[in-house]
């Protein structure tokens, strides 16, 4: 009977010490818990980089770049397309973008950017082309219906340009007339 009650004691105790985890707190630990990817600014990587997770890349990528959540640092450089759910950049980027969210922080951008959502601060250099699409990650669906009206634009632009005539050469004459 003494053990029982010592270990009930002890058990109160802990409860006690513990205060309950409310849903904010479980979430917050569950976002700890993610291992994000860092690619620091000591590195360079040549190829395709894919992270099933979030990433941070602070050095530079020549390639291909996909992860869940991206942000690109201060002094990195990355020339490539990216793709990503969420994409912060603050650094500089040279190719494609393909985001659901895209934020432009003191960044430097060349290339286009597709996304649902775009938002670019004073401090940041954007010459491309924006488009905004309702998913932009799904390349598939996008690059077929771009392949068809590419098709039907070079079939139309074939049919329009009409071939350059010949004609003859003009030669300069000594008195102001042309001779053929």
């Amino acid at each position: 009977m003494f053990k029982t009650k010592a270990i009930e004691k002890v058990h109160n105790t802990a409860a006690l010490a513990q205060p309950e985890r409310s849903a904010v707190d479980q979430h917050v630990e569950i976002l700890v818990a993610t291992p994000v990817s860092c690619i620091g600014a000591a590195m360079t990587i040549v190829g395709n980089v894919e992270c099933s997770g979030p990433a941070q890349v602070f050095g530079r990528i020549e390639g291909e770049l996909r992860a869940t959540d991206l942000i690109i640092g201060e002094g990195a450089q990355v020339e490539g397309s990216i793709q990503a759910q969420e994409v912060t950049i603050s650094g500089r980027v040279k190719g494609t973008i393909r985001a659901v969210r895209v934020r432009l922080q003191g960044a430097t951008v060349e290339g286009d950017i597709i996304h649902r959502t775009l938002s670019v601060d004073e401090n940041s250099v954007f010459e491309g082309m924006s488009r905004r699409v309702e998913n932009p990650v799904d390349r598939r669906v996008e690059n077929s219906a771009e392949s068809s009206s590419n098709v039907i634009n070079s079939t139309a632009l074939k049919e329009v340009v009409p071939s350059p005539s010949l004609v003859a050469p003009i030669s300069p004459a000594t008195n102001g007339t042309l001779h053929n």
